[in-house]
């Protein structure tokens, strides 16, 4: 018996062994594979994600998630929780932005209450089912499940509740000045809802509406701590609580919309249900999700690089959010986080610049052309609106972070398309040059320092503008950006060539004795007492180590500047080589970045946050590609597991996904407004990309494996390819890409300097 007990074990463990080891030879249903909850491990002092689960569509006006967090918590769902204060409509893009627009919906039974924390209910993932487009969740003190299913500007919920003469539902329209009113001859709960974290004109409401379908045995509405039988009730912070008498198992639907404009077009936002019940609106949620997961196709990947790969393209394809509405007559309007107004035209918000410009907004460009092109309309919107573009959105301007990235994201959506939607550039170009040029309303807008930059070329340190060596190296590159646009645009050759020169400041910062970026006083000193690991001081949420390498435009520059190859391979090399050792002093605490790089175990690489996540790409202009594959399959390794703590830092609207997303495409765009991806190693056998214009890239890798991580050699369409970069121009005719993976380094290939990525220098 004991020996068939432990061949029995045996074969189990094989099994279980084998069942992890199998490579996902064919996707069906990339929704399946997607894990909304990878990522929500988080806290303040450490990011693991810093998301909540989205139950949305993409690009979806409202989002829901199920919410553990106390009201105005930004970290409204915590994995480690055990327990859900309700069900929140969000429009959150970090915990460090928080929230607007929001509002709760929770299920109870007994004795009404109505407080977060006494109507809470103990729950576990065991019972939690969890998809982009479906949730569900038992609640364990109500003995009720719970279950979403949104459209992009409403949702449908079910309740099956227990038999009880005491069924309720609370609506907490929160704090900050709140309205409801509750009809009981409709079965209808409006109302409205102010809480914001900032960025929103005087006049900002959420307006909502909930309709059930099944009449109410009592309604109270309550405020503050305070509750009654008044159907109607406006203070600082009101809700509603409707009950009923039901059956065991009875199931009680709610459908809700809400608009920014109006009780009236919260009804039209409604009419996106119609007459659909849960399972339809559910299942045509799926079918969406589907259909743009599908618009990538990955195969002979492991289960958990399949996972972890859907995941991230779920996470691309979230922000920047719709903020916009259609009237009775089909039109798109748009609710102003600028000016209040209520206007015609597109408008999107919920994303920062700094963070996205980066491989966000280049992954929209290749596979979302038209929408990028509806979001270069609503930046437009938000010129006219505001005077300015916005850095970060959310939903109008936030002072938060640096540079003046809009106009990589304006230039690159133009650029890659060349010209081929109407939108008006000419506005967005005049954008762009205010926005260069002239300091904003807050320091997050426009360029701060801009006269100091105009004049000496840099920001300096010691003028009491923070972060000064990060602005600067920014700015550079955003004036490339501006350069590029110039020149499609034909504007005066003087204005062009401003431009180009401006590109080059960041080698006012360049110090040849350490070999890197550091801060300058304005009398054109070095600051003295560097320390190369101070995070922050004249850098952003990094250091020096981090933001040298900020010259996606002029690699070749920057080695020249360096010594040649062999010294920029050496300081590239010297990041992973060194200890995580930091200086935190300049502000007063270790902040999450920091932990992050430190537990990463990758020296001073700190993927987890975007100013260094290209660097890992730049050994393709120093002739050491193969550099560049390892430490590119390292990272998606290491750094990625579609699970509860699966990112190494904030995802951050879809940056740190996308830079997943591309590399295990096996390119990525370093440069922003330049026609180019710099190669990497792909992670599948093969990846079948749907472009939106009808053509298809394939990326054949047959002998890909966990050893076999070097390209060895490399064919563009049935013809030999030693380029360390693809042309985005050539992949949207549709191409063929085979490549031959091997386990040691091809240090042969991609060597010769026609073989390396583009770079401002060689122009000069």
């Amino acid at each position: 018996m004991k020996t068939n007990f432990f061949v029995l074990a045996f074969c189990f463990f094989a099994t279980f062994v084998n069942a992890q080891d199998y490579l996902v030879e064919k996707v069906e249903n990339p929704v399946d594979w997607v894990k909304p909850l990878m990522g929500t491990d988080s806290k303040p002092s450490m990011s693991n994600g810093n998301v909540y689960p989205a139950i949305a569509r993409p690009w979806g006006m409202n989002f829901w998630t199920p919410q553990t967090g106390k009201m105005g918590h930004g970290w409204a769902y915590q994995y480690t929780a055990d327990k859900l204060r309700g069900f929140k409509q969000t429009h959150q893009p970090s915990p460090w932005m928080n929230d607007y627009g929001q509002f709760a919906i929770m299920p109870i039974t007994g004795k009404i209450r109505f407080n977060e924390d006494t109507r809470a209910s103990w729950f576990s993932h065991k019972s939690e089912k969890v998809n982009p487009h479906y949730y569900s969740v038992y609640l364990a003190d109500h003995d009720i499940t719970t279950e979403i299913t949104p459209t992009s500007r409403a949702a449908r919920f079910r309740f099956t509740f227990p038999e009880s003469d005491s069924s309720h539902v609370v609506i907490d329209a929160l704090d900050m000045g709140s309205y409801v009113k509750v009809i009981p001859e409709e079965n209808k709960i409006i109302g409205y809802t102010t809480k914001n974290s900032g960025g929103v004109p005087d006049n900002f409401r959420n307006y909502f509406i909930i309709e059930f379908d099944k009449k109410f045995t009592a309604s109270h509405t309550f405020s503050g701590e305070e509750i009654s039988e008044d159907l109607e009730v406006e203070a600082e912070h009101v809700g509603s609580v409707i009950s009923f008498k039901t059956e065991k198992g009875e199931v009680i639907n709610a459908k809700v919309a809400s608009s920014f404009i109006s009780y009236d077009q919260a009804e039209l936002n409604l009419k996106e249900i119609g007459n659909d019940d849960f399972e339809t609106v559910k299942e045509k949620g799926r079918k969406e999700w589907n259909k743009e997961l599908s618009r990538i196709k990955v195969e002979g990947g492991t289960p958990d690089e399949v996972a972890t790969f859907y995941s991230a393209l779920y996470r691309s394809l979230l922000f920047p959010r719709k903020f916009y509405e259609y009237n009775a007559e089909g039109e798109v309007v748009h609710y102003s986080p600028y000016n209040g107004e209520v206007l015609p035209g597109y408008m999107f918000t919920d994303t920062g610049f700094w963070d996205t410009f980066r491989s966000l907004f280049p992954f929209l460009n290749l596979m979302y052309p038209e929408l990028n092109a509806n979001i270069q309309k609503g930046l437009a919107n938000a010129y006219k609106e505001s005077g300015w573009l916005p850095e970060w959105a959310s939903p109008g301007l936030r002072n938060i972070m640096v540079g003046n990235n809009s106009a990589s994201v304006v230039a690159d959506a133009y650029l890659k398309t060349d010209g081929k939607f109407d939108y008006d550039i000419d506005l967005l170009y005049e954008a762009l040059l205010n926005g260069a040029n002239n300091e904003g309303p807050m320091t997050a807008v426009g360029r701060a320092g801009a006269e100091y930059y105009k004049d000496l070329g840099y920001v300096p340190y010691d003028v009491g503008i923070n972060e000064n060596a990060a602005r600067t190296l920014e700015y550079a590159y955003d004036d490339f950006a501006i350069y590029q646009l110039a020149k499609k645009l034909n504007r005066p050759k003087e204005e062009i060539e401003l431009y180009k020169e401006r590109s080059l400041n960041y080698k006012k910062l360049y110090d040849p004795e350490t070999k890197l970026m550091r801060g300058k006083k304005e009398n054109g000193e070095f600051v003295e007492d560097f320390n190369p690991f101070k995070w922050g001081d004249a850098f952003t949420e990094g250091n020096s180590w981090h933001y040298s390498w900020s010259v996606f435009h002029d690699p070749q520059g920057l080695i020249d500047l360096m010594g040649g190859k062999k010294e920029f391979v050496d300081q590239l090399d010297k990041v992973f080589e060194m200890p995580p050792v930091f200086d935190e002093s300049y502000y007063g605490g270790v902040i999450h970045e920091i932990r992050e790089m430190q537990v990463a175990d990758m020296g001073q690489y700190a993927h987890g946050n975007q100013p260094i996540q290209h660097m890992i790409y730049l050994y393709n202009y120093a002739g050491e590609p193969w550099k560049t594959q390892y430490w590119v399959r390292e990272t998606m390794d290491r750094m990625y597991q579609p699970t509860p703590d699966g990112y190494c830092g904030d995802e951050d609207n879809g940056q740190t996904s996308a830079w997943y997303v591309f590399s295990a495409m096996g390119f990525y765009p370093v440069a922003p407004a330049t026609d180019e991806y710099v190669m990497g190693a792909p992670l599948f056998k093969k990846v079948t990309v749907k472009l939106e214009n009808g053509n298809e890239l394939i990326i054949n890798a047959p002998q890909n494996s966990d050893s076999n991580k070097y390209i060895q050699k490399m064919e563009l369409n049935g013809k030999n390819y030693t380029k360390n970069y693809l042309s985005h121009k050539e992949l949207m005719k549709g191409a063929v890409i085979d490549i031959e993976m091997g386990d040691t380094p091809n240090k042969n290939r991609g060597t010769k300097k026609s073989d390396f990525p583009y770079s401002l220098t060689n122009e000069l």
